[in-house]
C-alpha cells in the first residue's frame, strides 16, 4: 500500500497540487477537527466509490492510518483503484507535527 507522510501532504497542500483528499472517519470526528477533505465514512466508502477519483492522485486520511488503510484495500479490490495513498499516521500524526492544539477525537 502507497503511504505519503503527513509532511508531504502539507506540502501537497501548500504547493497546491491537484490532489482529492478523503477522510474515512466518522461524522462526528470529522466535526471535531479535519484538514478540509471530503468526509466519506469507512461503513459507506464502497457505496460512495463514485464521489473518489481515479484521474488523479487520492490521498486517505483517518484518525491514526488503520481506517484508511482498509478503505484502500476494499477500493483497490472492489473497484481496482491504483492513485489511492494512506496518510501515515492520520490526523493524529498531523496534529503531533504541525497543530499540537487542534482536537482530536
Amino acid at each position: 500500500m502507497k503511504e505519503v507522510s503527513v509532511q508531504e501532504l502539507k506540502a501537497k497542500i501548500d504547493n497546491k497540487e491537484d490532489f482529492q483528499l478523503i477522510d474515512v472517519r466518522e461524522t462526528f470526528e470529522y466535526e471535531v477537527s479535519n484538514l478540509d477533505g471530503e468526509n466519506i465514512p469507512l461503513g459507506g466508502i464502497l457505496i460512495e466509490a463514485d464521489k473518489i477519483s481515479k484521474d488523479k492522485p487520492v490521498i486517505v486520511q483517518c484518525r491514526s492510518g488503520k481506517r484508511s488503510a482498509a478503505a484502500i484495500m476494499q477500493l483497490e479490490s472492489q473497484y481496482g483503484y491504483e492513485n489511492l495513498y494512506n496518510l501515515k499516521g492520520g490526523i493524529l500524526a498531523w496534529q503531533e507535527a504541525f497543530d499540537p492544539n487542534m482536537q482530536v477525537y
